[in-house]
């Protein structure tokens, strides 16, 4: 028998929340009353049963993706595999790295299916699958930790970008990290591929070996985790500034690597208070200028 969700509206009578064991939506669309209605019917409709979907392919999804082949059924559980397949020749990587941002996708296309709407939201614990009409725009917030309430800085994203998507990962999230980023946010073409991005540029912040860094495998946490006896990060104690810059450069290669590959369409890494972003505006300014000039320029990247 399917679960029925928890269904209700948040304190402000314009969004919905929609929860059912871990998966917690907040979902928000503007447009007529008409269609406002029929999309906020289609986002419980579609919710309805989906974690009994997911978990029906469970233990494939927490094995590590075959970049070539993806035995998966389900809409969502196929969208996971795609989103992280680009990186699984190279990386160990299960599907479940692109849950949330698959899951708000398959929500937010449940609404577009039946409802013109203006502009659209569907936030899933911070991975957010996104749609604008034209003329119409989102502000992202940078936040410190993914664990802490405090707005760094912010950005647009408006109807003539790409960006459709948006994930955050780090230590200190809901998912473990095999990096000791605090937080790197990633903007990508659906909330799907930001998820899995976001995901391989946070584990590529680190300092492997370091004293200060604790580390444990994550089923020792969590006895069926996806990442089985894997080490993930725990606590990170004090870094040098220059342990912080190495660590976050690793990041930042990856991210332009990702970036490059049209994988993803920005990323803020965030560590110990300092944050490097990477995207096609910041590494054009750097190619443009001089050694000297470069080298302000990348101070000028941590805010």
């Amino acid at each position: 028998m399917t679960r029925v969700p928890q269904i209700g509206w948040l304190a402000d009578g314009r969004r919905l929340h929609l929860q059912d064991g871990p998966i917690d939506l907040i979902v928000e669309v503007h447009g007529s009353e008409a269609n406002r209605r029929a999309a906020y019917n289609a986002a419980a409709r579609r919710f309805t049963g989906l974690l009994d979907e997911l978990c029906d392919e469970l233990s494939l999804l927490r094995q590590a993706a075959d970049p070539a082949r993806c035995q998966l059924q389900g809409a969502v559980a196929r969208r996971m595999h795609a989103a992280v397949a680009p990186f699984a020749s190279e990386l160990f990587i299960t599907p479940m790295a692109a849950v949330a941002g698959a899951v708000a996708e398959e929500i937010l296309g449940a609404m577009l299916q039946q409802a013109r709407l203006q502009r659209a939201y569907v936030n899933n614990g911070g991975d957010i699958a996104l749609h604008l009409g034209a003329g119409e725009h989102f502000s992202v917030g940078l936040m410190d930790r993914p664990d802490r309430h405090g707005l760094l800085r912010t950005t647009k994203i408006v109807a003539d970008d790409p960006s459709r998507g948006i994930a955050t990962s780090g230590c200190h999230g809901r998912s473990f990290s095999l990096g000791i980023a605090d937080a790197v946010t990633v903007l990508a073409r659906t909330g799907s591929q930001a998820d899995a991005a976001a995901t391989i540029i946070a584990n590529a912040v680190d300092l492997p070996g370091h004293p200060a860094i604790v580390r444990c495998p994550a089923h020792d946490l969590q006895p069926d985790s996806d990442l089985g006896a894997r080490l993930v990060t725990r606590d990170v104690g004090e870094l040098t500034e220059r342990e912080i810059g190495d660590a976050l450069e690793a990041g930042a290669a990856c991210a332009r690597k990702l970036l490059a590959a049209g994988l993803i369409d920005g990323a803020a890494l965030r560590l110990h208070g300092e944050t490097v972003v990477v995207s096609e505006r910041a590494i054009d300014a750097l190619r443009s200028r001089t050694p000297a000039h470069r080298g302000a320029m990348e101070s000028a990247m941590h805010v």
